[in-house]
Order: C-alpha cells, then sequence, then structure tokens
C-alpha cells in the first residue's frame, strides 16, 4: 500500500493528532465564549448534526427492532449508572489512601456518575460496524435518564443542596437527539432510493463532526488553568483513567461474549463502547448546576475533562482491531450454519 494510500485510508488518526496539536498551540479558539462559540456550535449545531445523519442513514426497520432489544439496553444502563459508580467508590477506598489530590479522587467518582454521551459511542459504534440502532437508543435513553439518575448519584457521592433544573436539561437534550433523530428519519422516507443509489459518506461525515468536538474538547482542556496542578497526581489520575477504560471494555467484552448472552457481535460492539464512555456535554453543565458555589468544583471538574477525550482516543485505536474482531466473528458464525 503506498503512502498517500496508507495516509487516505488512516485520515481519522491523523485528524485527531493535527486536532489534538492545534488545539495545544491555540486553545483559545475553540474553547467556550471564543471564535468558534462551542457552546452553539458544539453544543446544538454538532451534536445535532450527528444525529439527523444518523437518522438519515439508519434504516426505519433496524431503529425498530433495537427497540426490542430490551436484553441489551437493561445490561448497558444498569452497568453504566450501577455497576460503574459502585465500582469506581469501592475503587476509590483504596486509592483514598494514597498521596493523590483527594478532589481529583472526587472528580473521578463523578466521572462514573455519567450517562452516556450522545455523540461518541454512537460514532465509533458506526465506524466499526456494530449495531448503530442500538448504540444510538442507548445514548439517548440514558441521556435521558442521566438527568434524573446522575444528580442523584452525585448527591449520593458527593452531597449537595442545590436544585436540579431537570426541564431545561431534557428539553436541550430533546431538541438535540430526538428531534434531529426523527427528521433525518422522516428525511430518510422521502430520499430512500437517493440514498440507497448514491449511497453518501455518512461514517466520514459523523468522523469529520467528532474531530471538531475532539478539537474543542482539547482546547477546553488545554486552556483550563487547573490542569497545571500537581503533576504527579494528574499523571496518576490519566494512567487510572485509562486503566479504567480498558478494564471495562475488557469486562464488557467477557460478559456479551458468554455462550449464553444472547448478543451478536454487532451487539457486543454497541454494549463496548455505550457502557464505558461517559459524556462531558451533559457532565460538565450538570456539575457546574448540582454543585454551584462549590470551592473545589474546577479541581472536580478535572478528571471528566479528561476522561471525555481520553475515551474518543482509546476507541478510535481499537477501532481497526474490534472490526477485524467482530467480522472474524460474523464469518464463522455464517460457515457454522
Amino acid at each position: 500500500m503506498g503512502l498517500l494510500a496508507r495516509l487516505r485510508k488512516e485520515w481519522f488518526i491523523i485528524g485527531i493528532v493535527l486536532v489534538i496539536l492545534s488545539a495545544k498551540l491555540q486553545p483559545s479558539v475553540g474553547v467556550k465564549g471564543g471564535p468558534l462559540k462551542p457552546e452553539i456550535t458544539i453544543a446544538y449545531f454538532a451534536v445535532s448534526l450527528i444525529f439527523f445523519n444518523s437518522g438519515l442513514s439508519l434504516k426505519t426497520e433496524e431503529l425498530r427492532s433495537a427497540l426490542l432489544h430490551v436484553r441489551l439496553h437493561l445490561f448497558v444502563q444498569s452497568f453504566t449508572l450501577v455497576f460503574f459508580p459502585l465500582a469506581i467508590w469501592l475503587l476509590l477506598q483504596f486509592l483514598a489512601l494514597t498521596a493523590i489530590d483527594q478532589w481529583l479522587l472526587k472528580g473521578l467518582q463523578t466521572v462514573s456518575c455519567m450517562p452516556p454521551p450522545v455523540s461518541s459511542a454512537v460514532i465509533l459504534t458506526k465506524a466499526v460496524g456494530g449495531n448503530e440502532a442500538a448504540a444510538i437508543f442507548n445514548s439517548a435513553f440514558g441521556s435521558f435518564l442521566g438527568i434524573v439518575v446522575t444528580p442523584l448519584l452525585l448527591l449520593l457521592f458527593l452531597g449537595s443542596s442545590s436544585s436540579v433544573p431537570f426541564t431545561s436539561i431534557f428539553s436541550q437534550l430533546f431538541m438535540t437527539v430526538v428531534v434531529p433523530l426523527i427528521l433525518g428519519q422522516v428525511c430518510r422516507g422521502f430520499l430512500r432510493e437517493f440514498l440507497d443509489r448514491r449511497k453518501p459518506p455518512f461514517g466520514a461525515i459523523s468522523s469529520a463532526v467528532l474531530l471538531m468536538i475532539i478539537y474543542t474538547t482539547f482546547c477546553d482542556t488545554f486552556s483550563n488553568p487547573n490542569i497545571e496542578l500537581d503533576p504527579t497526581s494528574l499523571l496518576l489520575v490519566v494512567l487510572i483513567i485509562f486503566s479504567i477504560q480498558v478494564s471495562f471494555m475488557l469486562l464488557t467484552f467477557a460478559f456479551s461474549t458468554r455462550s449464553r448472552s444472547g448478543f451478536s457481535p454487532a451487539d457486543t460492539v454497541a454494549i463496548i463502547f455505550c457502557s464505558t464512555h461517559k459524556s462531558l456535554t451533559l457532565g460538565i453543565p450538570m456539575l457546574k448546576i448540582v454543585f454551584e458555589g462549590y470551592e473545589h468544583l474546577s479541581l472536580i471538574s478535572v478528571p471528566l475533562l479528561i476522561y471525555h477525550p481520553a475515551q474518543i482516543l482509546l476507541g478510535s485505536i481499537l477501532v481497526p482491531t474490534i472490526r477485524s474482531w467482530m467480522t472474524s466473528r460474523q464469518k464463522s458464525s455464517l460457515l457454522l450454519r
């Protein structure tokens, strides 16, 4: 394979490196309030575009069948909103004995309480070729569920007396997730023949939007003054975050590939990403709402700012490996028939 062909094939990985370097060199461009206005372009337009794109590309019958896959939805939601926070709470009982900054550790607990993201898990599942319909349903449903469950978990583990405006968060999620998805499905009904004939690059469009999300996320990370805290604690937290992600991805993989699990290889892909990814777009506003005026809010937010780009990076790197595994399993299933 020639160099140009290799670059074309790996354009997304190269794009990730370039946007991170760009964010490091000039973070002020992509921060909230900056020229790109990510609080509008990302929070509303980018996320809406991802779900409109998914609605346009997803066959209606596939989405309908995903709604009935109750066992998969139960597994994902119970893992991410019950097992995840409890497991991290147990881990923190040991980490509290170390010299790691206690507020960073509390930040790890807040990460565990977050719902699935509304974009990255869907895009990575689509990139692998997994059950995109299931990923969309669990990302959307998990986000709505998180509006109620996440504040309760935060109050349980960290405590706060603030009230949470569920209505405003719910309405934003409805407008950026549900409405674009429905519009995409409606448009597909009118454009089905054209889409089947032309086959637009839906995956490439979603990946390009994700690069924009990665860029603005890293701009926020690099421009946050609290990233310049104790280097040792910060490095340990980064290592812990990657270890948690890898461990939980392996755990969900092991559970969902058991002979009696009833999950297909495509289901497993959706489970891996939806169960282990956490929402930054919902998480940061939720933290600011629940812990309004909290003295150490900025420190508590740092692990979430690290976790989000880390999950996208790790997921993107693993896409070829997971795709190869899924393809081989699907071929084996066909041969056995």
